[in-house]
């Protein structure tokens, strides 16, 4: 079974950054995408971003474009999250998912994710 380890999460002044990071624990299996979603408390799960590593295509959710970045390894199956400019709302446990296939529409619903991380919580005071 393969587990998704994630690290780097925090408390952070609005405005300021965080980085991110994600590990498979087989570094080797084949992943079509990996992935960050998070969680606010008593919100559902939302995507984040997402890259695809056969075109190295990314993609990201509205609220987050032009502040986020997701970058990682296919060789490793590693995947990193640099957040700049973080807001409070984007306060919320932060999950690294991995995806074995690839769908045409893009991987960026969870049930497009069949392994997971326990989650990193992020906290952007105001």
């Amino acid at each position: 079974q393969v587990q998704m380890v994630e690290s780097g999460g925090g408390l952070v002044q609005a405005g300021g950054s965080l980085r991110l990071s994600c590990a498979a624990s087989e570094r080797t299996f084949s992943s079509c995408a990996m992935a960050w979603f998070r969680q606010a408390p008593g919100k559902e799960r939302e995507f984040v971003a997402a890259r695809r590593w056969s075109t190295s295509t990314t993609s990201y959710a509205a609220s987050v474009k032009g502040r986020f970045t997701i970058s990682g390894d296919n060789s490793q199956n590693t995947v990193y999250l640099q957040m700049n400019s973080l807001k409070p709302e984007d306060t919320a446990v932060y999950y690294c998912a991995a995806s074995t296939i690839c769908y045409s529409g893009g991987n960026n619903q969870p049930n497009m994710y069949v392994y997971w991380g326990q989650g990193t919580q992020v906290t952007v005071s105001s």
